[in-house]
């Protein structure tokens, strides 16, 4: 018997599971296909409900891992395929190239002679980097990478030629590493649904119409605007912010059910708005408003900004207007009729889908909405955490991630 536990995700669900197993005394390997461990948390700005920056958490979580000798994580890597049964487990984990070695101290100098850019996949592509970059300011591991789809390799040699450190190797290939454990746990996580399939809503074709993690990033002091919220078409400051709720979301075109977390994202994004213009005015526009147990104080807290408007209805079309402004039409069913705003930026609350929805994932089953199965659907000994498993909030999917620690120690103890 392997009483090992492979881990494939390395979000804040992953992280939990895996730490949560190390700390049990049970070895752990932790596998990440980014560069960089934190998933989707770390790209947030604040949690609701207190409004803390993320980074107080994953912190504690980095020094977590970074102590323990029981955890052995893998970034820019993946599961390639799995095989066995519970309690012996055979998985390969194939890791891509970073290009820089672990003598790199982040000191930014490669980075300062790098002629290439590209977009910055950490921004939602609303900054650039060079082809050498630091993932972002509290990455980890705290290491550059390139990458080598724009990077002009040995023909350019600028970033080699700065190093002090020896640490980039341009001729750097991929590898694969075969680890044994005795149970898995899918901690994939999830992506935020693609708002230019919702045509009546204008994103993609009106600059001032972005998502709710684009917004996230507008609002971070690490984003692409140092926390500005400004106009995306020429950064002017905003003065009537609308919300388009379920853009996406319970909706059997897109997807059918309620993400659980884009009310509260809303409410607090609408939070930012008006701390950073006193003056705002802001617009949310909602079929049901969600704020369960705890979170009732925060909604009612928000609810009570006489500049908040909270109005329920469904936006039929976002419109360009004059001088880049975008026009919402919704129907305003308490008020009764139609209503136009005028607004200098649209956030859609787009939904979370499920990674595993759209990836290989080796011994599980997918459902119909792309979450993976539990209930003895996927192989024993596979279990889900976190967004893997349903539409949560970061709260929830770190009980779930707890819960999926303690089920995959269960099951590598089992024949």
């Amino acid at each position: 018997m392997n009483d090992s536990i492979l881990v494939i995700g390395g979000g804040i669900g992953g992280m939990t599971a895996a730490i949560e197993a190390a700390e049990c005394g049970r070895q752990v390997y932790l596998v990440e296909r980014e560069p960089w461990l934190g998933g989707r948390v770390a790209r947030m700005n604040k949690y609701f409900p207190k409004l803390c920056p993320p980074y107080c958490g994953l912190e504690i979580n980095f020094r977590r891992i970074r102590a323990n000798p029981n955890i052995r994580f893998f970034t820019s890597s993946q599961v390639v395929s799995i095989s066995g049964k519970p309690g012996d487990f055979v998985a390969v984990i194939k890791t891509d190239p970073r290009y820089v070695n672990q003598k790199c101290v982040a000191c930014d100098d490669c980075v300062k002679v790098c002629p290439v850019s590209r977009p910055d996949r950490f921004n939602y592509g609303m900054s650039q980097t060079g082809a050498i970059y630091l993932p972002h300011q509290m990455a980890m591991p705290a290491r550059h990478v390139i990458d080598m789809d724009v990077c002009e390799g040995s023909s350019c040699g600028e970033c080699v030629k700065v190093c002090k450190y020896d640490a980039i190797e341009l001729d750097m290939e991929d590898s694969e590493t075969t680890v044994e454990a005795g149970s898995v746990v899918y901690a994939t996580g999830w992506k935020p649904y693609d708002a230019s399939k919702i045509a009546n809503l204008g994103y993609g074709k009106i600059d001032n119409v972005i998502s709710n993690v684009e917004m996230e990033r507008l609002a971070a002091v690490n984003g692409p605007t140092s926390g500005g919220i400004t106009r995306r078409d020429n950064g002017e400051p905003v003065r009537t912010v609308a919300f388009v709720q379920c853009a996406g979301s319970r909706d059997e075109n897109h997807l059918p059910y309620c993400s659980s977390i884009c009310c509260l994202a809303s409410l607090k994004q609408a939070r930012y708005v008006r701390d950073q213009y006193p003056d705002s005015e802001v617009y949310i526009f909602y079929i049901d408003l969600r704020a369960p147990g705890k979170y009732e104080s925060f909604y009612n807290k928000v609810k009570a900004d006489p500049n908040i408007h909270l109005v329920k209805g469904k936006v039929g079309r976002i419109d360009p207007g004059e001088g880049g402004a975008a026009i919402v039409t919704a129907e305003d069913i308490l008020g009764g009729g139609k209503m136009r705003v005028s607004c200098d930026l649209v956030v859609l609350a787009t939904g979370m889908e499920p990674t595993a929805k759209s990836c290989d994932v080796p011994m599980a089953s997918v459902d119909g909405e792309g979450f993976i199965a539990q209930n003895n659907q996927s192989a024993p000994g596979v279990i889900p955490a976190g967004v893997a498993a349903g539409p949560f909030d970061v709260t929830t999917s770190i009980q779930s991630a707890t819960g999926a620690a303690l089920k995959a120690i269960q099951a590598a103890a089992t024949r």
